[in-house]
This record gives C-alpha cells, structure tokens and sequence, in this order.
C-alpha cells in the first residue's frame, strides 16, 4: 500500500506576521505586570525590587529569563516610583 504524500507550504511572511504580533503582545503584558510592581516596591531595596522583577518576568513569559542591566534598570525605575516599558525587538 502506498503512503499518502502530503506537501506542506509555509507563508513565512504570514508566520513572520504572527511571531511580531506576539512578541509585542508579550512585551505589553511584560511592562503591564512590571508596572504593577511600583507602588509595592517603590522605596525598596533594590536587590528586593530585583528579585520581584524577575519573578513577574518568569511568571508572565512562560520562564523567560531577563539580562542583568534591564533587570537592574527596571528595578530601579521601580524602586524610584518611575514606570518601565519592555519593547519588542
């Protein structure tokens, strides 16, 4: 018996469409759940601020993980009472 054969065809620009949208999608809920943080942590230590940071960075990117100068540059926006926007790149 012969095996079906089944062409797949992607549409990179559909898929490069989709991969776009939600990386900006993910920095939006990134920079929502980042700003959350102010008015708990403003004032705080910033290793505290720090280690907040990058539990809601885990938490809300399914484990992804932050470098060290945006993890310290949002903590001390934080810290500061300031507001921090993550951008898609």
């Amino acid at each position: 018996m012969a095996k079906p054969r089944v062409k797949v065809t992607i549409n990179k620009g559909a898929l490069q469409k989709v991969a776009r949208q939600a990386t900006r999608d993910l920095a939006s809920k990134l920079t929502r759940a980042l700003n959350a943080l102010t008015p708990q942590y403003q004032g705080r230590p910033l290793d505290e601020v720090k280690r907040a940071v990058q539990q809601t960075w885990a938490r809300n990117s399914g484990g992804g993980s932050i470098t060290d100068p945006e993890l310290t540059e949002f903590a001390e926006k934080i810290a500061a009472g300031g507001r921090v926007e993550v951008r898609a790149k």
